[in-house]
C-alpha cells in the first residue's frame, strides 16, 4: 500500500507551498478549534518575550482541515522524517533479515536521549552488521536524556557516536547499504544509493516531488529535507490510516514507536510522555529547530507545526495545545506531561518568577 493523493509538486522551492506542490493553504469550512499558538514567557505579569508558531492539520486525503499562521511554510524536517526514512530497509525486507524487531525499528525512527538502553540497541544493530561505532557518520555528542549524561559522567566515560540520538537511524541506513551490496562508506553522502532511497520515500509519503525538496545536511550528518508544513502533516496523516488499513509497513512503525516509546525518546522525554499519554493513538516524533509532527492513529490527522525562532520551549506547550484541541490526550495531563504545557521560569534560587505557556 502507498500513500495516495499526492498533488503534483514544482520543480522549484519557494517559501510557498503552492510553488513546492504542497496543500491548499485555505482551511476548509468547518475547520477544527484552533486559536493562536504563539507561546510567551512572562515574568511577574509583564510578556517578556513571544514565539510564534506555525501549524497545518490535514487528514489523510489531503485535506488542510485547520491552520495557524503559514501551513505553507516551508521549513527543514529534521528528524521528523526518520519514520519515513527506515522505510526503504523496511518495506524491502530487510528489517526482518536482519532478525531485527521492535526495539530496533523504534531506534531506527528515535531521536534517544542516549541513555544505557538506547546505546545497548544501537550497539547491537551494529554487531549484527559486523560493523562498529566507527562506522557510524553520525558524531557523539552529550546524551539528551539527564539520566543518560548523569550515568555518563558517573561511570567516568566520555559521549561515543552511539549516544548520538540518531545512532540508531545511522544503523539502519548502514543496513541498507549491506543490503544492497553498495559499499557503506559514504553512505551519509547526498548522491548515495540510501540517502537517495530515503529522498524518494519522503516523496512518496508527504506528496512533494523528489525534485521539488530541499535537500541540506542534517545535524547528523546525512540528508535532510525542507518542505511545506502541510506536507509534512499529510505524511503522518497518511502513515496513521495505512497503519490501521492493514499496510504491514506502516503497521510495524506505529507500533513500534508507540509500543516502546521509551526507546524514541527517553526518561522524562517529551514524545515519549506524549505517546505513553496517548496510550497507543498517538504517534509522535520531534525536530530540531522547533519542528514538531505527529498524528492521532485513529482518526487519522496529522499536525505538523514550527516554532518560528526555532526555540524549543515553545514547541512543547505548542503541540499539546493541538493535541488538547484535538481531545487526542487524558485531561487532565499526567506529570510530568503537564509540566511541559506551563512551565515555570526560576530563578537561580529556584523560585518561580514567570511562565512558559501557550498566550
Amino acid at each position: 500500500m502507498s500513500p495516495t493523493g499526492a498533488l503534483p509538486a514544482s520543480g522549484r522551492l519557494h517559501a510557498r507551498a503552492k510553488e513546492a506542490g504542497a496543500l491548499s493553504a485555505t482551511p476548509m469550512s468547518g475547520a477544527g478549534p484552533l486559536q493562536p499558538l504563539d507561546v510567551v514567557v512572562t515574568r511577574g505579569d509583564l510578556v517578556e518575550s513571544t514565539h510564534r508558531v506555525h501549524a497545518a492539520v490535514v487528514d489523510a486525503d489531503g485535506a488542510l482541515l485547520d491552520a495557524v499562521r503559514d501551513p505553507a511554510m516551508v521549513v527543514w524536517w529534521r528528524s521528523c522524517a526518520k519514520p519515513f526514512q527506515v522505510m526503504p530497509l523496511l518495506r524491502s525486507g530487510g528489517l526482518d533479515a536482519l532478525d531485527w524487531g521492535v526495539d530496533e525499528l523504534a531506534l531506527a525512527c528515535a531521536s534517544h536521549g542516549g541513555e544505557p538502553e538506547h546505546v545497548a540497541v544501537a550497539a547491537r544493530m551494529l554487531q549484527s552488521l559486523g560493523l562498529e561505532e566507527g562506522d557510524l557518520a553520525c558524531g557523539p555528542h552529550e546524551p539528551l536524556a539527564s539520566r543518560g549524561a548523569r550515568l555518563l559522567r558517573e561511570a567516568g566515560q566520555r559521549p561515543s557516536r552511539l549516544h548520538n540520538n540518531c545512532s540508531g537511524k545511522h544503523s539502519a541506513m548502514l543496513a541498507r547499504a549491506r543490503q544492497l551490496g553498495i559499499p557503506t562508506t559514504g553512505y551519509e553522502q547526498v548522491a548515495h544509493r540510501v540517502q537517495q532511497d530515503c529522498r524518494r520515500a519522503v516523496a512518496e509519503w508527504t506528496g512533494v516531488a523528489g525534485e521539488a525538496l530541499g535537500v541540506g545536511v542534517d545535524g547528523c550528518g546525512v540528508s535532510v529535507f525542507a518542505l511545506p508544513l502541510a506536507n509534512m502533516a499529510l505524511s503522518y496523516a497518511r502513515l496513521a490510516r495505512a497503519a490501521g488499513q492493514g499496510d504491514d509497513a506502516s503497521r510495524r512503525v506505529v507500533s513500534a514507536m508507540t509500543g516502546q516509546p521509551f526507546l524514541v525518546g527517553g526518561t522524562d522525554r517529551f514524545d515519549t510522555l506524549v505517546m505513553e499519554a496517548g496510550g497507543g493513538n498517538v504517534i509522535c516524533k520531534i525536530g530540531a529547530e522547533g519542528v514538531h509532527t505527529f498524528a492521532i492513529v485513529d482518526r487519522g490527522i496529522g499536525f505538523a507545526l514550527k516554532v518560528e525562532d526555532g526555540s524549543p520551549r515553545a514547541q512543547f506547550p505548542a503541540v499539546l495545545a493541538l493535541l488538547d484541541a484535538y481531545d487526542a490526550l487524558p485531561r487532565p495531563l499526567p506529570d510530568p506531561l503537564a509540566d511541559f504545557l506551563r512551565r515555570p521560569v526560576r530563578n537561580t534560587r529556584g523560585e518561580q518568577v514567570g511562565l512558559i505557556a501557550v498566550a
